[in-house]
């Protein structure tokens, strides 16, 4: 088997986008692949909270490849080139550890955290001028993500409660509007169920919970009862078609009872 080095892998990505290349590598751009690259760091993601590490260096290749495919895109454009991605990245990270590569002070993680947050935000005082708190908050983010880094944004300068209590009469107060939009148009409806999504946000926030973590758990959660459902029918001979409602919720009870008796791991 061969060893391919870095100067290798380029290589091959600028064989694939070749005149004689891969005609779906060729006909990619920046907007087609930024959800690939979203996609990617959730999997590298979630095979890091697996433990499951040959998974996780088959996902970093994964995200890899991203920044070589853009990377060739950027070049066949004269924009730029892989070797000005390493060289600004290693620039970033000299200039945001002063304390390692100029005064060499022993900092503590939290000391780090904050110093790079402030040379971060000196960078982007020099690079624009923001007209809103707000702004500094990306765009591009996974709405949940972008949810509570808003939120905390507005923390900053005091606009946020104080209890988790008072976020939970904010939670039924948003339920009772979306009920009450159910008569309107489903504009409205989507409208406040935004609301309320963001609300579940600002609470998990507030009782200290990754929020898109939560929901992952709750995916797979959901995954592992909805399959129960499919093995005890198998068992049945029966199919959902077979199946009505009732039946479904009583096997769906069943799944959440089995799991009181065994805890998952």
């Amino acid at each position: 088997m061969s060893n391919y080095s870095i100067n290798d892998f380029l290589a091959i990505m600028a064989t694939l986008r070749s005149e004689n290349g891969c005609n779906w590598d060729k006909a990619q751009t920046f907007d087609t692949l930024a959800p690939y690259a979203i996609e990617e760091a959730h999997e590298l993601a979630e095979a890091i909270a697996e433990k499951n590490y040959p998974h996780v260096c088959d996902e970093l290749g994964d995200v890899l490849l991203q920044v070589v495919f853009q990377s060739q895109i950027a070049k066949e454009a004269g924009l730029f080139q892989f070797d000005d991605v390493v060289n600004a990245i290693s620039r970033k990270m000299v200039r945001r550890h002063p304390h390692v590569f100029n005064q060499q002070s022993n900092l503590s993680p939290e000391q780090v955290s904050a110093q790079w947050a402030e040379i971060k935000a000196q960078e982007k005082g020099v690079m624009s001028k923001r007209r809103y708190l707000l702004d500094a908050v990306p765009t591009g983010l996974p709405a949940l993500t972008r949810a509570e880094k808003l939120q905390k944004q507005a923390s900053k300068v005091g606009f946020d409660w104080q209890d988790p209590r008072a976020v939970i009469l904010k939670l039924r107060e948003e339920l009772d509007e979306i009920d009450h939009a159910l008569t309107h148009t489903p504009d409205t409806v989507k409208e406040e169920l935004g609301d309320l999504l963001f609300c579940v946000v600002n609470l998990a926030r507030h009782l200290n919970f990754d929020t898109e973590q939560a929901l992952k758990e709750a995916n797979v959660k959901f995954a592992r009862r909805f399959g129960f459902i499919e093995d005890s029918l198998t068992e049945q001979n029966k199919t959902f078609a077979d199946s009505n409602l009732g039946e479904l919720e009583h096997l769906w009870q069943k799944a959440k009872q089995s799991e009181k008796q065994t805890p998952s791991p």
